[in-house]
């Protein structure tokens, strides 16, 4: 059985997420309208869901919800 190689990330979920947003938008930027440019924008406000949902999921006001 194949081992798998581990990484240790330096940097945390959030601000891979963030930086990456941030990125995304900026390279959108650069591009004429279009599908490509949608696409790009797309993987941005997809990053910058899971931020706000890391950041949600991790909030110390979270309470499971009245069932």
């Amino acid at each position: 059985m194949q081992q798998r190689s581990r990484l240790k990330q330096l940097k945390s979920l959030e601000e891979r997420l963030a930086e990456d947003a941030k990125r995304l938008r900026e390279e959108a930027k650069l591009l004429p309208p279009g599908c490509v440019r949608e696409l790009v924008l797309g993987k941005a406000r997809q990053a910058e869901a899971g931020l706000q949902m890391t950041e949600w999921l991790t909030s110390p006001r979270l309470r499971p919800p009245n069932v």
